[in-house]
């Protein structure tokens, strides 16, 4: 982390976990490769499977459907892609719900260059997915992806249901749980239900950066029984869908990082929601007109996304961060372009409203000092990005 004495953007990565990075140190000294048969790689293997069946329990999967890989894009990528490229010869539908992570999107603008047609979903004005829609445009689709939680408006979609309906439909679904994963309960089995094959939820991708552990790890759980095209070639590992040699140190830091924002999770939710409401009251106290977006009670706990009408977000990202605060306009994987929010006018808002919001996420090192910090600083900086942004009548032109 940052010099930055107050960090509120957890939904871009966390702080790591101290037994993570202990974990994670204790096992890159691990001498061996774990695809190798003397002793050094053997133990280097027990090593790398102990973490697979840590993490797939807490994911509720079997440890063999849990496949490492670099982070939640690369999870991302393989699923939409791998779904692709494994489909029947007569399907060439992918259904696409409006506001989904960029990881999402690009992959598959980059399969309508490959023939997919597109059948999109909306999202209601909460950010949450319209599952009539969702439902109605399964028949005969290749494959459909969702979010669990909406990265950036923090709304949380009904996991189950959005299963229940590719599994009626015979469809295979992506969930991507990143935004979700050690905030929300989340249980791959669970949501299958008695799914069988490529039916249903098929893949579901989780980052362990978003929880506590190391950047750059991830996993996609695939189902038993899943078409999935691997994206590499080169060793077969992992089910011959992710080949490489295998991050064992990273995946026990994973592994350590799940159990632990697992095991504080629903003490966690209670005490982020009550200060993520302190916040949010304080704030629609002090600044006329700012708004909440987003379901306001089925949400990631510590996710406040908030519009605040007539000052541009990356101004107020500016000056906050000038005063030590750290925060977000969105997804961090749009950091520094000058876009507005799709997920925003998704919602059914302008473009100029879609420029003016902040998503201040709280985590496991958030306190209540923190929140008054925020608060503290908050209306003289909107006051002054309004002023910088002209008058207020342009606001949600």
């Amino acid at each position: 982390m940052s010099d930055q004495q107050i960090y509120l953007d957890h939904a871009a990565t966390a702080p790591l976990r101290p037994e993570a990075r202990d974990a994670w140190i204790d096992a890159a000294t691990v001498a061996g490769n774990a695809s190798s048969i003397h002793g050094a790689g053997q133990h280097a293997r027990r090593v790398l499977e102990e973490a697979r069946e840590r993490l797939a329990a807490v994911i509720d999967a079997d440890p063999i459907e849990v496949v490492f890989t670099s982070g939640g894009t690369e999870a991302v990528n393989l699923a939409v892609k791998g779904l692709w490229w494994a489909r029947p010869a007569d399907a060439d539908a992918v259904v696409l719900p409006d506001g989904e992570h960029h990881a999402t999107l690009d992959a598959v603008e980059w399969l309508e260059a490959q023939g997919a047609h597109v059948r999109h979903v909306g999202i209601d004005a909460a950010a949450r997915i319209r599952l009539d829609a969702f439902s109605a445009a399964l028949p005969d689709a290749a494959f459909a992806t969702a979010l669990v939680a909406n990265n950036e408006a923090g709304t949380i979609n009904d996991a189950a249901a959005l299963a229940a309906a590719a599994a009626a439909a015979e469809v295979p679904l992506h969930l991507d749980a990143v935004a979700a994963f050690g905030h929300v309960p989340v249980s791959f089995r669970g949501w299958r239900g008695d799914a069988r094959g490529r039916a249903g939820l098929t893949a579901l991708s989780v980052s362990a950066h978003k929880i506590g552990g190391p950047t750059g790890v991830g996993a996609l759980v695939v189902a038993r029984g899943a078409d999935l095209t691997a994206l590499q070639h080169g060793g077969g590992q992992q089910r011959r869908l992710r080949a490489g040699t295998q991050d064992v140190a990273g995946a026990v830091a994973f592994a350590v990082a799940a159990e632990a924002a697992e095991a504080e999770r629903e003490a966690e939710a209670v005490r982020l929601g009550a200060l993520r409401e302190r916040l949010v009251s304080g704030i629609r106290h002090t600044i006329p007109g700012a708004e909440l977006l987003g379901d306001p009670v089925d949400r990631v706990p510590g996710n406040a996304h908030v519009l605040f009408p007539g000052a541009a977000g990356e101004t107020l990202l500016f000056l906050l961060d000038r005063a030590g605060i750290a925060v977000s306009t969105g997804s961090a994987c749009q950091a520094g372009v000058p876009e507005p929010s799709h997920v925003v006018i998704a919602m059914g808002r302008t473009e100029a409203e879609a420029r003016q919001v902040l998503r201040l996420t709280l985590g496991r090192t958030t306190v209540d000092a923190d929140v008054d910090a925020v608060l503290a600083v908050l209306p003289e900086a909107v006051e002054r990005a309004r002023a910088a942004s002209g008058p207020r009548s342009g606001a949600g032109s």
